[in-house]
């Protein structure tokens, strides 16, 4: 028996490769540190849905058909405005928005690859217009709809904020987009796989995908290692806290995972971008930042001392910082992972159609046989 099913394949794929004990990752046989430096998100999209990198024109037509997709059903948004009143968790708006949608697309129930593709790119489009929609909503303020002449990432921060993004911004939001895309058979990937193979449709798919993520072992990582920092307060006050979360059993959030061995590829680019948020942005960004690398050093070393060299920073630990840069709240990040990670699902789903198994394990039976039934006035 294999609890959790670690360490089995249950499916082939071209479209990511992690080598947990060098610390690699790859898009498509692309190192994901070439992606997050030179490239676009609609361009890693179109990577991972077409499994090469496109032309100029097919990258501006795929670009121009996103941007068309972008704008939400006034019933939708309307949903949207009613549960962030109830103060409903970012994560049930999102996923709720997403099941609303699929009343909204004549194609739901169209199972083709090449249908698959436009629904594909449809809630892709949407996921960032729904996040913004809840946080302006959230806040009593007008809804801003969505500008056909910007990025995907660009016209994200221009729906949440009001205003264009400088191009810094809009490269930070980008590599974060990048860098969470897609990540192999993870917790949401096999939920939304196992949904798929029973020839559902892809809706249902990125609902399952969102459902899944929501759980604290899987996306709210980042959000939990956000509070971490603010609750130590300051890198002088690492040493003692980390002294008392050891000896409490308390784990470091953002720290280990269940695939690297060694330090996350996209941590450490993401530790580095960091580094430049902190200059140029100087107040919480950058005490953020000092408190990050101060835990990192102590809590590295102790772990070293303990013989648990595996335990290092995981995407989740440095993320939080360029959150805070860009006006995001805490409560929001796990909502940006769901609509970076879209892309993955809906590939991984389409790939898996092309040679469709249900998938249908074992449980292991350890309880009683034959035990002989008692009427109700005779039980004791």
């Amino acid at each position: 028996m294999y609890k959790g099913l670690e360490g089995i394949y249950v499916t082939e794929t071209r479209l990511s490769y992690i080598d947990g004990l060098h610390s690699k990752l790859y898009y498509v046989g692309y190192p994901i540190e070439a992606l997050a430096k030179n490239s676009t998100y609609e361009e890693v999209a179109f990577l991972l849905y077409f499994l090469r990198l496109p032309r100029k024109d097919e990258l501006d037509l795929f670009k121009a058909l996103m941007a068309e997709a972008r704008e939400l059903p006034e019933d939708v948004l309307n949903v949207v405005k009613k549960m962030a009143s109830l103060k409903a968790h970012p994560m049930d708006i999102v996923r709720t928005a997403v099941s609303y949608l699929a009343a909204y697309d004549p194609e739901v129930g169209v199972n083709t690859p090449e249908s698959n593709l436009r629904k594909s790119l449809r809630i892709l489009s949407k996921a960032p217009s729904i996040i913004a929609a809840m946080y302006r909503f959230s806040r009593n303020l007008d809804y801003i709809p969505p500008r056909k002449d910007l990025s995907h990432v660009e016209n994200f921060l221009y729906m949440l904020h009001g205003k264009r993004p400088t191009e810094f911004e809009t490269k930070v939001m980008d590599v974060i987009f990048i860098l969470h895309a897609e990540h192999g058979m993870n917790a949401s990937a096999f939920a939304s796989l196992v949904t798929i193979s029973t020839l559902s449709d892809i809706y249902s798919a990125v609902v399952s995908g969102i459902a899944t993520l929501k759980g604290p072992l899987h996306g709210g990582a980042a959000e939990a290692a956000y509070h971490q920092f603010k609750e130590i307060g300051s890198p002088d006050k690492v040493e003692e806290w980390v002294q008392k979360a050891l000896a409490s059993k308390r784990r470091v959030m953002g720290m280990g995972h269940r695939v690297y061995k060694s330090y996350d590829p996209r941590a450490k680019f993401m530790r580095e971008l960091d580094g430049e948020i902190a200059k140029i942005y100087g107040g919480e960004p950058k005490l953020l930042y000092e408190i990050a690398i101060k835990l990192e050093e102590v809590a590295l070393k102790e772990f070293a001392e303990k013989g648990r060299m595996d335990i290092q920073p995981n995407i989740d630990y440095y993320t939080p910082i360029a959150y805070t840069a860009l006006g995001i709240p805490p409560e929001y990040f796990t909502t940006i992972f769901t609509a970076s990670r879209i892309v993955g699902w809906t590939a991984k789903a389409m790939e898996y159609l092309k040679d469709p198994r249900l998938i249908r394990p074992l449980d292991l039976y350890v309880g009683e046989l034959d035990k002989e039934y008692v009427p109700i006035d005779k039980r004791g």
